[in-house]
């Protein structure tokens, strides 16, 4: 009787984690200061929705902030090619990454979204695709990479998909020891 009533929660669980699918790569040993300066870079887009980098920028820099990374710049507005009508260049982050290292910040986040849509259909599910990058700003190396995709059940929003995806990114970020 035990196992009946276990088969329907197993069933219910596999179905959940096939929602979301993440890989993580950081660098051995690594610990991020959160006590650091740090920066976050642009979000390049690289779907056809409008400001999506913009969008999953928004979150990232939230999410940053309530893992204690109290001193996060952001790029100037200026830099930003994330418009309606343009989507965002590489040159733009290699200017933003310029600007942070003249800051003296050291660390920088970055990413690229990769999808960002309700799936056409009759359910028309949001799926959200995108991978993060923390990087050494002094010598480019990418201490942590982050890269996951997630999609929802046809009554949730976008944004809320894309907040519990760049949530479960940003939280396996190694910060929160002070670098000797």
């Amino acid at each position: 009787m035990r196992n009946v009533t276990r088969l329907p929660l197993l069933a219910a669980i596999a179905i959940l984690a096939a929602c979301t699918t993440t890989t993580t790569v950081s660098t051995p040993g690594a610990a991020l200061d959160t006590s650091a300066k740090w920066a976050l870079l642009p979000i390049a887009n690289h779907t056809d929705t409008p400001q999506a980098g913009l969008a999953a920028e928004a979150i990232t820099e939230h999410l940053l902030r309530a893992r204690g990374i109290g001193d996060l710049d952001h790029y100037p507005s200026t830099l930003s090619r994330d418009t309606l009508f343009e989507p965002a260049e590489r040159g733009v982050v290699e200017e933003a990454r310029k600007w942070a290292r003249d800051k003296g910040i050291r660390y920088g986040v970055t990413g690229v979204v990769e999808e960002w849509r309700y799936k056409v259909g009759i359910d028309g599910e949001p799926a959200v695709g995108v991978t993060l990058q923390v990087i050494n700003l002094e010598d480019g190396r990418v201490l942590y990479s982050a890269s996951g995709a997630k999609s929802g059940w046809s009554r949730e929003s976008l944004a809320g998909v894309a907040n519990k995806l760049l949530q479960s990114l940003v939280a396996q970020v190694p910060a929160g020891a002070r670098a000797k």
